[in-house]
């Protein structure tokens, strides 16, 4: 049984997102010097565009 009419729409979106997240693991990788700067890289790419909507909702707020 389907679980919602436009299911297949919206699956383009996570191919998008996992490549932005393996661009950002690459340049924040390369930015990174030691063990735990790399650790943190992966993190940090996971993450990212938490940061960038707040960084943007700040921009608007201004």
């Amino acid at each position: 049984m389907s679980s919602g009419g436009n299911a297949g729409a919206n699956a383009g979106w996570g191919g998008t997102y996992f490549l932005a997240m393996i661009g950002s693991a690459v340049w924040f990788w390369q930015q990174a010097d030691g063990f735990w700067e790399h650790v943190g890289a992966l993190l940090q790419a996971i993450v990212w565009p938490a940061f960038l909507i707040y960084d943007l909702f700040e921009l608007l707020n201004a």
